[in-house]
């Protein structure tokens, strides 16, 4: 077993330093319920209707057998590689290098996307207070090229502070999300009680939802929603124990469930289905001008705005972590896996990975279908999180199987739950595979073509398959002979100004 197992690493300068709470932190923060709910509800009743909280309700079944199955794993191997370590050791190097690769790409496309949406939300509130130009430079929310220019500087400041450490980041994110749930809850729970929406049980009605279709990207669409929670695990080995991780997960995941709920009722209270559709991304700020005056009105723009500097933030955090543990695999390049020798994080890494997502967002404003192309990969993120969801759920149930002899509880907790939980992910996404093959008669590179939504995610899977055989054949990458992660411990430890060890390998 892994040293890193242990829950007591050591000497008081060798013990880990986050804990439950700073797991919260940073798995509510990159699940980013605020902006969800602010710009993605609209989409969700274009495919639910009235049946959006069902849908939701629906969705957190199978994702929270997936959370379980990532605190059972993580109980027995703490790896800030997670999905990608458990699933290489349970099931096989190529589908666990997939896991991450999937994790990776998919993070650099989302920030990439979200940084221009920072920019557009940063933008509206100056607006809202007065600041409409800037030495002669308009600023238009509605300008790609502004909201791109200011949401690179939203990066910037963002990857600075991961740099500098996960501590000094979750001190940020959890200040962020006590300002932002409490709007939130604010303006909700008013919603609740003033709107003149009769409320229905059928609301709450998954059997009501439209079609076959409409329940399969509807589903796949709110694990999106969900999407970030596991965050928190890959800060593991930076957390005084393994299952301070895992509860710190659950907990988010539970509560982002909960604020998700009370977010599509209240706006559903207040807006018809038309109207929630039509708002879309303005559908929080529609919100708070139907429920109060100036300057009351702007806080849940403020609050998206927090919410989407913490997302930013916590969506740099575990990519640079899972990149680090695939180098020390040596199944990426050694330049990820470089630890600042003062503050302890993975910093070239962190800087790398902003630095794609940025050269991603400018590529989208000089080229047109380049931006559909983003836009497209954002919607289609969701059948690439369901993949890899799915894959570490699976190794759990593979992993843990002797559990079938061991008593109907621990076969229901370790092999049962994860099973389904994965079986039910790879069914919603095959069978939105086969709904977008057949929706066109033609290729065309436009986000309404079943063709080209289905060409994203699989150069995502071609690509890292390409990547993996290099790492295989050319580097010559030990995990592809063993399917192991390295261990944590495998990082030498950076010295701090006294020349004592600092507390983790990638410790913040």
């Amino acid at each position: 077993m892994p040293s890193a197992v242990q829950q007591d690493p050591g000497p008081p300068s060798m013990r880990r330093s986050l804990g439950v709470k700073d797991g919260v932190a940073i798995a509510a923060s990159s699940t980013a319920a605020t902006t969800s709910i602010g710009i993605g509800m609209g989409t969700l009743a274009a495919y639910a209707g009235r049946q959006t909280p069902a849908l939701l309700l629906l969705a957190f079944v199978p994702i929270l057998g997936i959370a379980l199955s990532y605190a059972r794993l993580n109980r027995s191997e703490p790896n800030c590689g997670s999905g990608y370590t458990w699933v290489g050791r349970s099931i096989g190097p190529w589908p666990g290098f997939l896991t991450g690769w999937v994790v990776l790409v998919g993070n650099v496309i989302f920030m990439a996307y979200t940084g221009a949406v920072t920019g557009s939300v940063v933008l509206q509130f100056l607006n809202k207070l007065g600041l409409y130009s800037v030495w002669g430079l308009r600023l238009d929310p509605a300008s790609t090229g502004i909201s791109t220019t200011v949401g690179l500087v939203a990066l910037v400041v963002v990857t600075l502070t991961a740099i500098t450490g996960v501590r000094a980041a979750t001190r940020l994110q959890m200040g962020l999300l006590v300002f932002e749930y409490a709007v939130l809850l604010v303006f909700c729970g008013y919603a609740l009680f003033i709107g003149d929406q009769p409320f229905s049980l059928s609301w709450l009605n998954p059997l009501e939802i439209g079609s076959p279709q409409d329940v399969a990207q509807g589903m796949v669409l709110a694990v999106f929603f969900y999407w970030g929670w596991d965050a928190a695990f890959s800060v593991n080995e930076e957390t005084r124990s393994s299952t301070d991780a895992a509860r710190g997960g659950l907990i988010a995941l539970v509560v982002m469930m909960g604020l998700f709920l009370v977010g599509a009722l209240a706006f559903q209270r207040v807006m018809s289905t038309g109207e929630l559709i039509h708002n879309g991304p303005q559908a929080l700020t529609f919100l708070g001008a139907e429920l109060a005056p100036e300057p009351w009105a702007s806080l849940p723009l403020a609050a998206l705005m927090c919410s989407a500097f913490a997302s930013l933030q916590s969506s740099v955090i575990p990519t640079a972590r899972g990149a680090l543990a695939m180098a020390r695999d040596r199944t990426l390049g050694p330049v990820w896996q470089r630890v600042h020798p003062r503050y302890g994080s993975p910093a070239v890494g962190t800087v790398l990975i902003m630095a794609l997502a940025a050269l991603l967002a400018v590529l989208a404003v000089g080229i047109p279908k380049l931006n559909d192309m983003i836009l497209t990969a954002v919607n289609s993120i969701g059948l690439t999180v369901a993949l890899y969801y799915g894959l570490t759920a699976l190794a759990c149930a593979v992993r843990f199987r002797d559990s079938l002899r061991a008593g109907a509880v621990r076969a229901l907790r370790d092999v049962v739950v994860p099973a389904v939980s994965a079986l039910t992910l790879f069914g919603l996404g095959s069978y939105l595979v086969w709904d977008y093959a057949t929706m066109s008669d033609h290729f065309e590179a436009s986000p309404d073509n079943g063709w080209f939504m289905l060409l994203l995610p699989a150069l995502f899977i071609l690509a890292g398959l390409a990547t993996a055989a290099w790492a295989k054949w050319i580097r010559r990458a030990p995990y592809f002979r063993t399917g192991r992660g390295t261990d944590a411990d495998a990082i030498t430890l950076p010295m701090d100004g006294d020349g004592s060890p600092l507390p983790s390998p990638v410790e913040g």
